[in-house]
């Protein structure tokens, strides 16, 4: 791979940027292409595609065909609420490839019995958000009920754009949730990506059901997109 094509992917790399480096099967030239970039690419429906599936791959194309070699960041799961349904949630996460950190300053919850093998923060989620970067590829899923401990990272996550937003509680506590977020300023089309009540309608019923529905929403949305 040529220098500078090797020091833009290690650069996409550093930052998080998901990247394709197609290369032309014939003549072996490359080129690297932005996600965000997508939208100016003559293989665009293409890129957009393979960007979501995470899948590399061969296509055919006018001048022959070309290998498209996805780079995509980890996607991370973080939860905010060291309670039942986390439990059950982070050890399905990491089976499904999510790098996990789970935030309580509550530390009667958030001990290493309760939460091993994953990252764990018994801090307040502003202070433990300063250490943990939010972007385009975190999942954020606010579990505790309550507005002091969950409204401040699901801000982070909307301004951050995490790729999904979930926070647990009744249609009723949303609604008390959206009208906080809206006296701090967050406009109603950013409040529309909040998935809220969290998780799959499929009736779940327990703390392990619940991490199911909540983890079923996360692949969908990662795969699909936010109608999933």
């Amino acid at each position: 791979m040529h220098p500078a094509l090797l020091s833009q992917l290690n650069t996409a790399r550093l930052e998080r940027v998901a990247v394709a480096v197609l290369t032309d099967l014939s003549t072996g030239e490359k080129r690297l292409v932005h996600a965000n970039d997508v939208d100016d690419d003559p293989l665009a429906a293409e890129l957009e595609t393979r960007f979501r599936s995470g899948k590399s791959g061969i296509i055919s194309v006018d001048t022959g065909e070309l290998f498209i070699q996805i780079h995509a960041p980890s996607l991370r799961l973080v939860v905010i609420g060291a309670v039942h349904i986390s439990q059950a949630l982070f050890p399905i996460a990491q089976a499904c490839n999510f790098d996990v950190t789970v935030i309580d300053p509550r530390t009667a919850f958030a001990t290493k019995e309760r939460f091993s093998n994953v990252t764990l923060e018994a801090e307040w989620p502003e202070e433990a958000l300063k250490e943990t970067i939010l972007d385009a590829y975190t999942a954020v899923v606010a579990l505790t009920h309550d507005p002091k401990i969950d409204d401040i990272p699901i801000r982070a996550a909307l301004d951050a754009e995490c790729f999904y937003v979930g926070a647990l509680g009744s249609n009723k506590t949303h609604g008390k949730r959206l009208d906080r977020l809206r006296a701090a300023g967050v406009t109603d089309d950013v409040l529309e990506r909040i998935h809220a009540p969290i998780g799959l309608d499929i009736g779940a019923a327990g703390p392990a059901e619940i991490a199911v529905a909540v983890m079923a929403q996360i692949i969908g949305v990662s795969r699909r997109g936010k109608s999933a």
